[in-house]
């Protein structure tokens, strides 16, 4: 249970996987495909491995080569699987609708023809799409990194401090589908943002065995007039990387603050940032995290996953910086509203909110987790340009 209630969004997926397989066993029963029943068997097997392999217990066992590839292709094919039976549903539709129209008194025969072959093409086109989607997100999207930039107005901020630049990276995950070269080219888009301040809130990587020192050295690259501070995430506890993260982060000049506060001057004015671990999901979030508030500046939260924001508002937090919802990774338009499966986990998911002059900013991150593919959730670097209320309404925020 506790492992369903950290998971949602995974759980999600390949409960409604199976779902859909049951449906196609129970079709293969009734025509009497037997190979066909071994088939979705031998399917329903690999996607149960695969959500297994999310558990910890399991995979500090095996080899990450092994890990990585069987979890990747489980998951993905749980969500291939839902496109295809999506495809198939639409197929059967436009079946039902061209018998329709094969009812209706014949034309002549190049019309029929015609017809025939428009059928045929749209049901190439229906099978295809869930493919093509995934192998965009793949192949294209997945490591198509850009810098999102954002305007954030802070209760109490002095003028002095508008436009103070944070650059905030999160979520790198870095490992079998995000390589070295790959951080290599977010501190070299990091260092060009020139910020004043430079943020990691967490996951580094995502699994143990994944190559911590290496994205610990190249964070310690990122240059920032105040350097670097950060937060860990759920992922260095299912790595057991996280003293280990906040040790070795020191000695590269990355202070991860575990509880922990720091008050920062800029331009003579002071700011206070507080951090702390990932917060369970279950748990009481924040407890003690009002000791960190400091009066009289304004008050900035790290925390990594960002349905802490309500409690961190009414705790007096002005700011909360998150990331854990990669955006949903995979979110998808529908009448005007998003299948996204970072739902499932909170309703903080992308971008800005605000809630009683109190506010907190998600970014998507930059790597993926289970299935490497990012379909309408690009990864992104994040530069927040910090700015008074007052000013920003009378559109004057600084640069």
């Amino acid at each position: 249970m506790i492992f369903l209630k950290n998971h949602p969004a995974s759980a999600v997926l390949v409960v409604v996987a199976l779902a859909v397989h049951f449906v196609w066993w129970w079709r293969a029963w009734r025509s009497g495909n037997r190979l066909g029943q071994l088939g979705v068997l031998f399917l329903v097997g690999l996607v149960a491995f695969a959500f297994a392999l999310d558990a910890r217990r399991i995979n500090q066992f095996l080899p990450v080569w092994l890990v990585v590839p069987l979890h990747s292709m489980g998951l993905g094919w749980s969500l291939a699987s839902i496109g295809v039976l999506a495809a198939q549903i639409a197929d059967g539709l436009l079946v039902r609708l061209a018998r329709l129209f094969k009812r209706q008194p014949a034309t002549d025969a190049p019309q029929s023809a015609d017809r025939r072959r428009l059928l045929h093409a749209m049901r190439g086109v229906i099978y295809a799409t869930p493919a093509v989607a995934l192998g965009y997100g793949t192949f294209i999207e997945r490591d198509n990194f850009r810098v999102q930039e954002v305007t954030i107005p802070v209760a109490g901020l002095p003028k002095e401090l508008d436009g103070l630049r944070i650059v905030q990276i999160t979520d790198i995950h870095m490992g079998t589908f995000l390589s070295e070269r790959d951080v290599e080219r977010i501190v070299g888009m990091a260092n060009e943002t020139r910020a004043h301040l430079a943020l990691m809130t967490g996951d580094l990587v995502t699994r143990f065995g994944d190559p911590v020192d290496v994205c610990l050295r190249h964070l310690g690259r990122v240059k920032a007039d105040a350097g670097m501070i950060g937060c860990l995430g759920n992922h260095e506890i299912y790595a057991g990387a996280e003293d280990y993260v906040q040790i070795e982060g020191a000695r590269l000049g990355i202070h991860f603050l575990r509880s922990e506060s720091r008050v920062m001057e800029f331009r003579g004015h002071k700011l206070n940032f507080a951090g702390v671990d990932y917060q369970r999901r279950g748990s009481r979030y924040l407890t003690g995290a009002e000791k960190l508030l400091e009066p009289g500046m304004p008050n900035i939260l790290l925390s990594h996953n960002p349905d802490v924001f309500p409690v961190a508002a009414r705790q007096g937090f002005d700011l909360t910086l998150s990331g854990h919802t990669h955006g949903g990774q995979i979110t998808v338009e529908y009448l005007e509203q998003f299948v996204n499966p970072a739902r499932f986990v909170t309703r903080y998911v992308s971008g800005l909110y605000t809630e009683d002059n109190k506010r907190v900013y998600v970014s998507r991150g930059l790597g993926t987790v289970g299935v490497p593919t990012r379909l309408g959730a690009p990864p992104e670097l994040t530069v927040i340009r910090l700015a008074s209320p007052v000013k920003l309404a009378q559109g004057q925020s600084g640069v």
